[in-house]
């Protein structure tokens, strides 16, 4: 019960509905009073109960350990908990495809960087740092090169931020409900600790040319990703990230430096960066037309769309999940929004009928995921789950059917609708519509 204790320490919302604020002194009070076996004595200290057996001896506590590693690894009995790959050309190219976070299995808001979600459009290029080079040219007075030497030498920030890709959660815009876990619905979002340099600090030591309105981002790999960028953007909030949570990039998230735009779609956070170029207009390149545009319901693409929208999910209880037994349960999940911070999350166990506040996790910040969490006693009886968010802008989190009224029926990036987890009468979970 430690995660809770520490939790109490936080303020629940100040519009916290009743019902939901007294399930959580019972959950909080029948927690307590059933951990470990512990009473209370008569003089109000806990105790062990009479009845309690002998605490055995297992083996790993009668022989040493094993010796210290250079470098960790989680434990053996966790195993199971890994991506989901799922490669686009496994025959053609295997290197192509994407692989996803498994939400469920985690807790917290920082993803750890060997679960952090992938999405390669022609593998993981093997880069010798010494020989890698960002160049900023184009519309500016002064063109520059790069080495990562370099660019460790200017002043660093650090920022934490989710990454997701404009195609997340597509599998849930299928005819069906698919029967996979959150992880493989909603896994193409992550959140790290990056470390790096403000590319505003680049563009002004490189001096700006007055035409120079857009920058073009070009990556290192095979396929040569390159995705226009807005300027405003760039001088904003944009970082060349060198570390993530702590440690220098991985091959897979873009190292030895990747393009990283907070709250802007995944494919334009340019992996592998090798140069940014100072244009006039966006280059309308191969990567921003047939692909990552929304289809209307007119019959027109919708270019350019680079803001995520509000959104959230539950995360456990969820699919592949059972419930266990009659009783108070914690309803978790993870809240973000493209925009800015999380303001309020609501829950609903009746499929929207009625909502309840859920408290957020803190620190909650701007353009990274929040957690939130709300108690809620199962008695049995059928529920469908839901989480909707709202942001600082005020953007809701659409249903299911608002969003469907935006976009063509084959339309598969930005889908932020909110997810339904239906619960059976017993314990199972299942993927609905709603």
């Amino acid at each position: 019960m430690a995660d809770l204790k520490t939790d109490e320490d936080e303020a629940a919302p100040p519009t916290a509905h009743a019902s939901a604020a007294s399930d959580r002194r019972r959950f909080l009070a029948r927690g307590a009073a059933l951990s470990a076996g512990v009473v209370t004595s008569a003089a109000g200290v806990p105790a062990f109960a009479a009845d309690t057996p002998a605490i055995a001896v297992p083996s790993w506590s009668k022989a040493p350990g094993t010796p210290m590693r250079t470098y960790g690894t989680p434990s053996r009995f966790e195993e199971p908990v890994k991506r989901v790959v799922a490669s686009g050309y496994p025959k053609i190219s295997p290197g192509t495809g994407s692989s996803l976070t498994p939400l469920q299995a985690l807790e917290g808001t920082i993803t750890p960087s060997g679960l952090h979600f992938e999405r390669h459009h022609s593998g993981v290029p093997d880069i010798d740092p010494l020989q890698h080079h960002l160049v900023v040219h184009g519309l500016v007075k002064r063109p520059l090169k790069f080495s990562l030497e370099t660019l460790l030498r200017y002043p660093l920030v650090t920022r934490t931020y989710f990454i997701e890709c404009a195609g997340n959660s597509a599998r849930n815009t299928g005819p069906q409900p698919l029967q996979v876990s959150c992880g493989t619905i909603h896994g193409l979002v992550s959140t790290s600790e990056w470390t790096g340099v403000p590319v505003a600090q680049l563009l002004e030591e490189a001096g700006l040319e007055p035409s120079a309105k857009w920058l073009l981002a070009d990556g290192a790999d095979s396929a040569a990703m390159s995705r226009s960028i807005p300027l405003d953007k760039a001088l904003d909030d944009a970082i060349i990230a060198l570390y993530q949570n702590g440690e220098r990039l991985r091959p897979e998230q873009g190292y030895p430096m990747r393009l990283l735009l907070p709250g802007w779609e995944g494919n334009m956070n340019v992996k592998w960066l090798r140069q940014l170029k100072l244009v006039p207009e966006p280059h309308h390149t191969k990567d921003e037309t047939s692909k990552y545009s929304d289809l209307q319901p007119d019959g027109k693409s919708r270019q350019f769309t680079f803001v995520l929208g509000v959104k959230s999910v539950i995360t456990h209880p969820s699919f592949g999940m059972t419930m266990t037994g009659h009783g108070l349960y914690e309803i978790s999940g993870l809240a973000w929004s493209g925009t800015g911070r999380i303001t309020r999350v609501d829950v609903s166990t009746d499929g929207g009928a009625t909502w309840n506040p859920a408290r957020l996790q803190t620190p909650v910040l701007a353009k990274s995921v929040t957690r939130f969490r709300i108690p809620w006693e199962w008695r049995g009886q059928a529920a469908l789950l839901q989480s909707r968010a709202i942001d600082e802008k005020g953007n809701v989190q659409p249903t299911r059917s608002a969003w469907n009224a935006l976009y063509s029926p084959g339309n598969r990036y930005h889908h932020n609708a909110i997810q339904t987890w239906s619960v059976k009468a017993d314990g199972s979970i299942a993927n609905v519509y709603a």
